[in-house]
């Protein structure tokens, strides 16, 4: 019963999922054991202000931190649907946040940027209550939310205007995330952003120096945000002399990439291993 319970979520989820996929079907398939979670800790004072933190069970010393932003379009998105997110990495003894930020129509650009800071902010000061290293924190997100994570590095007034800095960013893990996305031609992320053409509201835009150790994935069969993107970047951030380890998975697509992590789909791409790797290097 367990496993056809398993396949009909996945099966669901593929069929209807779009940029926020770990639906709350898909958390039918996640163990709840070897971690626990203090949920719905406010970062500031909107209901969307909010994280969830995955705690490894006997935890021995502080552990690195992974804070991470799902996708959904700057338009939608819960952080209890990243239940599998959270157990891949706790289950791993590493400490994880997933955070909720405001979205459009509450909200446009650059406002998510701003909540994304704060989080991080938020966390620097609480974490090491929960078994984490307030100094090895990873910024970490999908699609739209690697988008956020790449401005909080990229532009870093939004960190300093929460109170923070950049140098305390460990490192930025980005997955299928658009930074070099311009002309947008979708009505509404028109409308998020601006306008179709506005080159300030690109990652890439504001890499103008060493930035910190990123690794970068994608896969070569992403139609929603290209590749790319992810080529684009790391060329720029090598330009100077960031450290970028770049995975471009095969036949993976932009939802494909983001399922990888979840429990029966880890073989699809050595995602999870590889921030696992990148994490415990840095």
């Amino acid at each position: 019963m367990r496993s056809f319970r398993a396949l009909a979520a996945i099966v669901l989820v593929l069929a209807f999922g779009g940029c926020s996929t770990m639906a709350p079907v898909l958390n039918l398939l996640i163990s709840r054991s070897g971690y626990h979670v203090a949920e719905d800790l406010a970062y500031g004072s909107d209901p969307r202000q909010k994280l969830d933190v995955y705690v490894p069970d006997h935890l021995t010393g502080n552990r690195p931190v992974i804070l991470f932003f799902y996708g959904g379009s700057w338009q939608n998105g819960r952080k209890e649907d990243y239940v599998a997110f959270g157990e891949s990495f706790a289950t791993k003894n590493i400490v994880v946040a997933i955070a909720d930020y405001r979205v459009y129509p509450q909200v446009r650009y650059p406002d998510f940027v701003r909540d994304g800071a704060s989080a991080f902010s938020y966390l620097r000061a609480h974490i090491a209550q929960y078994g984490g290293d307030p100094d090895r924190i990873f910024l970490c997100g999908h699609s739209a939310g690697a988008y956020i994570a790449m401005m909080l590095a990229a532009d870093p007034h939004y960190l300093d205007e929460a109170g923070a800095k950049l140098s305390q960013v460990r490192g930025v893990i980005g997955i299928a995330g658009p930074y070099d996305f311009l002309p947008l031609t979708d009505p509404t992320l028109i409308t998020i952003f601006g306008g179709a053409r506005r080159q300030d509201t690109q990652p890439i835009s504001y890499v103008d120096g060493k930035r910190p150790p990123m690794l970068l994935a994608t896969g070569d069969a992403d139609q929603t945000v290209g590749p790319g993107n992810t080529v684009r970047l790391a060329a720029k951030l090598r330009s100077f002399g960031s450290p970028v380890d770049v995975h471009v998975y095969p036949g993976i697509s932009h939802v494909g990439i983001i399922l990888s992590i979840a429990p029966m789909l880890r073989g699809n791409t050595t995602l999870r291993q590889d921030i696992i790797t990148f994490v415990n290097a840095n």
